[in-house]
């Protein structure tokens, strides 16, 4: 079973063709092959197919390394859209995918390098039923009550504004994402990003996602920081400084967001026959 390993930022995935597949992907195959020592060691797996309806070049369904699935991911769809464009799905610079959450539209501008239409941001949405209208909400971890905005970007963002970069380098982020990605407010569980004002057009964030833990970069999570700094005052477009890399977030007043960046492959490969059939006997 051949895959390729992409990385954006340091946001690290394995890309397969549903059709190279010789089994479905159950949790537990996409746990055995993203884990770390044991498999490929990954930050998720993207599985391309084709598409159901007319018009896309692909339906992309992202999971996360602990077998879930995520809606979308903006360095997991940047890679996507770059190793469509490189194994020939398609040569058109602009051009459709089918995701969980939706329609996304990305834009070639480069051999490394794109930009993806994600939508219009939303602050309101089933992913925190009990929220304000704009969003807002505060929420405790041990020690501490956070203020936080809640953004909808095909998936869901609790964004937690920090007083400065020193303050942000010292979190605990694997003694704090636990408690608010599972909170009771977010029944279907949220991804945190704490920020800090560089600038009013830059901004310094670090991200804990659903179903992974602290990551190096998440375009979604960056996405999420960037309309929260919008919302209060910041200008756009938003530079977002992660341990990975800078990610650009143009964000409209209408809160319409596109996002900018690279990703790039980093080794093919070949899944061996004991391997396969290790994971064949696997539920």
């Amino acid at each position: 079973m051949k895959f390729e390993k992409w990385q954006a930022l340091g946001n690290d995935y394995i890309v397969l063709e549903e059709r190279e597949l010789p089994f479905a992907l159950t949790p537990a195959r996409v746990r055995a092959i993203c884990a770390g020592h044991f498999g490929v060691f990954s930050d998720g797996i993207l599985l391309l197919s084709e598409p159901r309806e007319a018009g896309f070049v692909a339906r992309l369904t992202i999971f996360n390394p602990d077998g879930s699935e995520a809606e979308l991911s903006g360095n997991g769809a940047r890679e996507a859209i770059l190793y469509l464009r490189h194994r020939g799905w398609t040569d058109a610079d602009v051009f459709s995918i089918e995701t969980a959450a939706g329609e996304i539209r990305p834009t070639i501008t480069g051999p490394t390098t794109c930009r993806v239409d994600m939508g219009r941001a939303k602050l309101t949405s089933k992913d925190y039923p009990g929220g304000a209208d704009d969003g807002s909400g505060e929420i405790r971890t041990p020690g501490r009550l956070w203020a936080f905005q809640h953004v909808s970007i095909g998936n869901p963002q609790c964004s937690i504004r920090v007083d400065s970069a020193e303050e942000l380098a010292g979190l605990d982020l694997l003694a704090l994402g636990p408690f608010i990605e599972g909170n009771e407010l977010f029944p279907n569980r949220t991804n945190v990003s704490w920020y800090a004002e560089l600038a009013p057009d830059r901004i310094r964030a670090r991200i804990f996602e659903r179903g992974v833990g602290e990551t190096l970069s998440s375009g979604t999570g960056a996405t999420g920081a960037a309309v929260a700094h919008v919302l209060r005052g910041g200008d756009s477009p938003v530079v977002v400084e992660l341990d990975g890399g800078e990610l650009t977030v143009e964000v409209g007043e209408d809160l319409h967001v596109n996002l900018t960046g690279w990703a790039v492959p980093v080794f093919s490969g070949t899944l061996s026959d004991d391997f396969l059939k290790e994971l064949h006997a696997t539920e």
